[in-house]
């Protein structure tokens, strides 16, 4: 209990409270269900408060799911069983159903859809939830449901239930006759009757709004559902589909489970992937800085009298001996969604602070220069030409300089007159796109490439590249003209006392036209025995 602090009761249900709590450690905020063990003893709950910690145990595991309220960790002290859960602060649709009114079809198809992603994940464990209603389909702040309260869940794996459990009016005709085992098919009944709920404001079984329990289920095993004339086609053939009550014909229990629902008409437009990263936007979003509860003024605590005469015995406590549980995959999630991201995110300010306060000291040197572009780029290269490195590019008429970051070491530099080409397209390389430098015979490792995580600025750097190559080039090609026609004929190699078919004599003036580290090119006069005029 002290790896959490608790804030303020959210709720109260039949063996104890919910309260909003924060993990000590890394942050995040969850739901804290508490139950009572005395009361748990008073009302004989042992077996429901344990199957709970199983559901949730099996609903939690493995691929996530966004649209069930999922487990994270489960422990116990002396007086208390505890679960942590996702928290959601955007109240239930029952409350939002009695604030906002009715639902129409195109809002009720957006929580149809996240319903059936639930439904689906725990049917594909064996889980038939059994207590499918408006009142547990809990809104995030952003207005994305989730299934809530698995205490009635059960697993049909190996035996199927015959129980008959759940809420009146919801509850399907198999529930309802004792003694009858079932296994999901009573889910899609039920999820027909919450679809009618959100569209007419009541059960179908629940005409005139009675309360007397027996009427409602001699309506549901008795009544065929009149569906009123104002829902499409499409609703009411769903609707019929669903609240069929012979389990053969009923939709979703006919062999193919939620993808028959799925595949409906009355879903026809839907992208199920966009429902399950919850891309398609809610109908109705809960206020911000509200309690979306209807009793939130009236949670109160439990009255200590009612469980006075309760003792817990070494034998009670012993039954919750294997209660505590931490659930791998979502402890590695909460980890990587605070602590890491906290380290990275600290780590990514010093990283820009340094890469602004040199890129200010690079600015300055450039203020007066020729250079035309700088910043940061990656070149494919180390040790064994197999890493991403990170240099700070500057680009000049005649040269690439390439320096390390600390900027300690003398820069590496790359001449126009070293290349052969620069690629007019982008390469492929290491899934990234590149810029291709490629040299002339002999040259380096005969080719370079960088990039740059920025496409715009990837562009930018292609495109000055290029155009440095080219205007190099085409200097390189002027200067060699003039010097041939002041050294010897223009057609033939720069140089005096050079022959008509190519060959220099050797008491010939040569040119060199060189690259210098600090400017353009320059112009010198070589004689053949390697002197400088």
């Amino acid at each position: 209990m002290n790896d959490f602090s608790v804030h303020r009761i959210i709720g109260r249900g039949g063996f104890g409270e919910v309260y909003g709590c924060r993990k000590a450690d890394t942050g995040k905020m969850y739901a804290m269900k508490c139950l009572d063990k005395k009361r748990i003893k008073m009302k004989q709950g042992e077996t429901l408060a344990l199957n709970e910690r199983t559901m949730l145990s099996l609903v939690s595991t493995g691929v996530d799911c966004p649209f069930i309220v999922c487990m994270t960790y489960a422990f116990h002290t002396p007086d208390k069983l505890c679960f942590i859960l996702d928290l959601m602060n955007g109240g239930d649709l029952h409350y939002h159903l009695s604030q906002h009114g009715v639902f129409n079809e195109s809002d009720m198809k957006f929580y149809a859809a996240e319903v059936i992603l639930g439904l689906e994940h725990m049917h594909k464990r064996f889980i038939v939830y059994r207590d499918l209603k408006p009142a547990n389909i809990l809104l995030d702040e952003n207005g994305h449901v989730r299934i809530s309260d698995l205490g009635l869940a059960c697993d049909f794996s190996k035996k199927k239930p015959h129980a008959s459990v759940g809420t009146h009016g919801y509850m399907a005709p198999e529930v309802l006759s004792k003694g009858t085992p079932y296994d999901s098919s009573a889910d899609w009944f039920s999820f027909g009757c919450m679809l009618y709920k959100l569209l007419k404001g009541h059960s179908p079984f629940r005409q005139h709004k009675t309360k007397d329990k027996h009427e409602i289920d001699r309506m549901t095993l008795t009544m065929n559902v009149e569906l009123p004339e104002s829902f499409s086609k499409e609703l009411r053939d769903l609707l019929e589909g669903l609240l069929q009550r012979d389990i053969d014909k009923r939709l979703g229990c006919k062999g193919g489970g939620a993808e028959e629902v799925k595949s409906h008409p009355f879903f026809t437009g839907i992208d199920w992937n966009q429902v399950y990263y919850q891309k398609y936007t809610p109908p109705l979003i809960p206020p911000r800085g509200e309690v979306n509860a209807a009793d939130a003024f009236d949670i109160g605590s439990f009255d200590e009298e009612d469980t006075k005469g309760i003792k817990l015995t070494d034998q009670d406590q012993e039954l919750y001996r294997y209660f505590p549980l931490t659930i791998s995959e979502r402890w590695q999630q909460e980890v990587a969604e605070t602590v890491f991201e906290t380290v990275n995110t600290e780590a990514d300010k010093l990283e820009q602070k340094r890469k602004a306060k040199q890129k200010q000291r690079f600015d300055a040197d450039e203020k007066d220069s020729d250079c035309i572009l700088h910043g940061y780029i990656k070149k494919y290269g180390g040790s064994f030409a197999s890493v991403w490195q990170t240099r700070y590019a500057k680009l000049y008429p005649n040269r690439l300089e390439l320096h390390t970051e600390s900027g300690n070491t003398k820069p590496e530099l790359v001449f126009m007159d070293q290349i052969e080409e620069v690629s007019p397209d982008f390469v492929q390389f290491k899934n990234e796109q590149c810029v291709q430098i490629r040299f002339r015979d002999g040259i380096r490792d005969g080719k370079l490439i960088i990039t740059n995580s920025d496409e715009i600025g990837l562009k930018e750097w292609a495109l000055s590249l290029r155009a440095a190559h080219k205007e190099s080039q085409e200097l390189l090609g002027s200067m060699a003209k003039k010097a041939g026609k002041i050294y010897g004929t223009e057609g033939q190699r720069a140089g005096g006392g050079g022959t008509t078919d190519g060959k220099q004599s050797s008491g010939g003036a040569g040119v060199l036209i060189s690259s210098s580290g600090t400017g353009g090119g320059v112009l010198g006069q070589k004689n053949a025995n390697g002197g400088s005029n």
